[in-house]
């Protein structure tokens, strides 16, 4: 299919530009030609098993247009900057959309995450940047990394991602997240059983310093996560 011209330019993220398309929709656009068709059919596989994503409505016949449900409401990232009360309930939620999308079993086809074989939906990217919290509970976004695999590398990697990852622009938030960013990675992992998802912080981050999209900084970070694991014995 082809769709329509979109409207209003609302975000931009790495590679695709968002547009309004009508009521309660958004037209998302791949700017380098990047096919979202399986990024859709993820995005309704895990709908499917009740998981909260936005509806897919469309996508185009070249993949690199996909209409799908318009979600108003704050990141994750944004309310902790602007209420930090509420680290602890925000930790909890992150955690349990994780146990909630490790329930879900992967379609065959999905590629492969890093680290041993598995068969569970990872996300690949779950951190509080691609949650949005609307009126009608947390919604997940930015599926583009997803993949099969085990659910301690994708804990793993969002521990990472908390501990190392830059702080986007805002300074409100960039300075109570610099703040409290151990505290919030602290209440995070609470929700999981340390000693088993250790182990894959390594491979996950000898995986994850070869993204063009992390910076040396990001890097130093995350490879000092794992010498503080080393230093307490959790890595062996």
């Amino acid at each position: 299919m082809g769709v329509d011209p979109p409207g209003r330019h609302i975000a931009s993220g790495r590679d695709s530009d968002i547009f309004e398309y009508g009521p309660g929709l958004v037209l998302r656009r791949s700017r380098g030609g990047r096919t979202l068709a399986q990024e859709a059919e993820v995005m309704e596989h895990a709908r499917a098993h009740g998981y909260p994503v936005p509806f897919v409505s469309e996508v185009s016949d070249d993949g690199t247009a996909l209409v799908m449900q318009r979600v108003d409401g704050p990141s994750m990232a944004d309310a902790l900057g602007s209420r930090p009360w509420t680290f602890g309930r925000q930790a909890r939620l992150l955690a349990d959309l994780h146990h909630r999308l490790h329930d879900i079993t992967a379609p065959t086809w999905l590629r492969a995450a890093p680290g041993p074989d598995g068969d569970r939906l990872v996300h690949l990217d779950l951190h509080p940047l691609n949650v949005l919290l609307s009126d009608r509970g947390p919604v997940v976004i930015d599926w583009s990394n997803a993949a099969r695999g085990q659910p301690a590398v994708d804990v793993a990697l969002t521990w990472i991602l908390l501990a190392a990852g830059e702080i986007p622009a805002g300074r409100l938030r960039a300075a109570v997240m610099g703040r409290f960013r151990a505290l919030f990675v602290r209440l995070f992992l609470r929700g999981f059983d340390l000693a088993a998802i250790a182990p894959s912080v390594r491979a996950t981050v000898e995986w994850k310093v070869h993204d063009p999209n992390m910076s040396p900084d990001e890097q130093a970070g995350m490879w000092r996560v794992v010498r503080e694991l080393e230093a307490a014995s959790l890595l062996s």
